[in-house]
């Protein structure tokens, strides 16, 4: 028979997945566990150490033996200080520790997967995955979780001395704990779901922020800051109103079960005082077992308060596995072929046939077959959703597809490692992306060792080297995020520079020289047909006044090659290529 509600448990069970990284840190999870026995002993100890002033302190009035009852209370008070004090640092690092290596596993595994991946998922929800989740995580490792097994230490070893202090009070005790556990169990539950809820909240609010910050001058252009800010108060809101009812809850329970426990504990110290009264019992033996019973509710109600943190925990964990677990699409071969040195830059397009796992009912390409020959330039032209950049893509392997073969110098690219097979290009967008860095790292991001003078000479051969010794700091200039330090222009020419460095065989360019004016990209052109001579390269452009010089022009429509050759063969055969050139040139 199944359990009626396994989902705690399962949830709970997410855990298990932090013991590699805690495992890691031997050291400090042995001083952890050290520290905990040894504080949990002297906190034990203290209702002995008080029974003891009681019987042989008071009650024989010998200052000699009261005087050593003090002192070994002290010499507790010492040992607990120490080892809480041993026990926090152990734990605290620890905890920071195994939140450090999960949020960099994570990180790193995001990097690897491909990009239908990055499609479906909001890149906000990401990052706060991996801000929010990892942080909770750290917070439970290094706090909650250090906590709640101290509260059970504890709990399991006042209950023992209950039973050893007084069988019969004990026995009263344990007529009352269902009373203490059902609420547990009740509340507990709609803690945990609230507790998930809040949590995707936030990830919501996260994802909205991100959003609208990335895109912050289309926010601005369009005036829409207010439209967002109403967006993002809603989102937080909705996460606050969610977050209050958890609260409310977790306070709920809280109340109850401290309320319950020293109920309890009054009724048990009821008992024992007319058992004193009657004779039965010393006022020692009261006194130790009234402390262990504080003991007993105080861990009870540690775990009540620390229940919903740890299953939000639990919740933030298993959304990182979730992350974790998502394999790759695209992924190298287990026994890569070799790519042949040097590499020549011969493409062949086979039978080619793919559509974006996001859209599977329109093919992207259909039947598609090209070959390229290697140093040869070729121009694809075509209206937008033709399937041009989707070539760029397929080339790079950022995915497969579902139809035919793509092959570099007669290599399948789905026996080449992707490292040596991405290698092979060197990708000017027609949009491009800077980093939050200098312009030296931004052009040396095309080859990591590049040293200044080699970034110089690239900068040169773009065009940029004038406008960057121009800024406040030259090549060592912080761009801003995504260059927003740089006009589109210059944005581009960093963006050459970095293709320029790279030095790759083959050369991928969508449009690059679309955000230059005129008398820049002239001098780009020129820059681009120095680097283009005996490198094969694809060239994307909607302007065909920059293909005419192309060795070849391939015309799509619809995923469909339906023309080929050169601007002047073309124009000759009419059809779409000459009907776009009518268009762009006589207008």
């Amino acid at each position: 028979m199944s359990e009626a509600n396994p989902e705690p448990r399962r949830r709970l069970g997410a855990y298990r997945r932090l013991w590699p990284y805690v495992a890691e840190q031997k050291a400090l999870l042995f001083g952890w566990l050290v520290f905990l026995a040894l504080s949990s002993a002297a906190t034990l100890a203290l209702p002995a150490a008080a029974r003891f002033m009681i019987e042989r302190g008071f009650g024989q009035t010998d200052p000699a033996l009261l005087d050593a009852g003090f002192i070994g209370l002290f010499a507790v008070a010492c040992v607990m200080a120490f080892a809480g004090a041993a026990r926090y640092y152990c734990v605290t690092l620890l905890g920071e520790r195994v939140a450090a290596a999960l949020r960099t596993r994570l990180y790193r595994h995001l990097l690897t997967l491909d990009q239908a991946f990055f499609e479906r998922t909001r890149s906000g929800e990401l990052v706060s995955r991996l801000a929010a989740d990892t942080e909770l995580v750290q917070t439970v490792v290094g706090s909650t979780l250090s906590l709640s097994l101290r509260s059970v230490v504890m709990l399991v070893g006042s209950t023992t001395m209950l039973v050893v202090t007084s069988p019969r009070l004990a026995g009263l005790t344990a007529l009352v704990i269902p009373a203490v556990i059902l609420p547990i169990v009740f509340l507990g539950r709609r803690v945990e779901r609230l507790a998930r809820d809040s949590q995707d909240r936030i990830a919501d609010a996260s994802a909205i922020a991100s959003e609208s910050l990335n895109a912050i001058h289309t926010v601005q252009a369009y005036t829409r800051e207010a439209h967002e800010g109403t967006r993002y108060v809603h989102a937080v809101r909705r996460a606050l109103a969610t977050a209050r009812r958890r609260i409310a809850t977790t306070a709920s329970l809280t109340a109850l079960v401290i309320l319950l426990s020293f109920g309890a504990i009054t009724l048990v110290l009821w008992a024992g005082a007319h058992a004193v009264l009657a004779g039965e019992m010393n006022a020692g033996v009261l006194a130790q077992f009234v402390l262990y019973a504080v003991v007993a509710a105080g861990s009870v109600g540690g775990l009540t308060e620390v229940w919903g943190e740890l299953l939000r925990c639990a919740g933030a964990l298993g959304r990182i596995a979730e992350l974790l677990d998502t394999p790759a699409d695209v992924v190298s071969p287990a026994r890569p072929q070799a790519l042949p040195r040097p590499v020549r830059g011969a493409l062949r397009f086979e039978g080619v046939g793919f559509h974006y796992p996001s859209r599977p009912d329109r093919a992207s390409i259909e039947s598609l077959d090209l070959a390229i020959a290697p140093g040869e330039t070729v121009a694809l032209v075509g209206p937008s959703g033709a399937g041009k950049t989707t070539l760029f893509q397929l080339l790079q392997r950022f995915h497969d597809p579902q139809r035919g073969r793509i092959t570099l110098d007669g290599v399948d690219l789905r026996e080449l490692d992707l490292g040596d097979l991405r290698g092979a290009f060197a990708l000017v967008p027609q949009d491009p992306v800077l980093f939050g860095a200098s312009a030296a790292d931004n052009i040396r991001f095309g080859r990591i060792d590049a040293d200044a003078a080699a970034i110089e000479a690239a900068a040169r051969a773009a065009e940029a080297n004038e406008f960057i010794a121009a800024l406040p700091e030259g090549y060592a200039t912080y761009l801003g995020e995504r260059g927003a330090r740089l006009s589109g222009g210059q944005q581009q020419r960093v963006a050459i520079a970095r293709a320029l460095l790279r030095d790759a065989p083959i050369l991928l360019l969508d449009e690059a020289t679309s955000s230059l004016d005129a008398q820049s990209e002239r001098a780009v052109q020129n820059a681009l047909e120095h680097l283009m001579r005996g490198r094969t390269t694809l060239v994307i452009a909607h302007r065909l006044a920059t293909v005419q010089k192309a060795d070849r022009i391939v015309v799509l429509d619809g995923g469909r090659i339906v023309g080929e050759g050169t601007h002047a063969s073309l124009l000759a055969e009419g059809g779409l290529y000459a009907e776009l050139a009518r268009l762009q040139f006589t207008a």
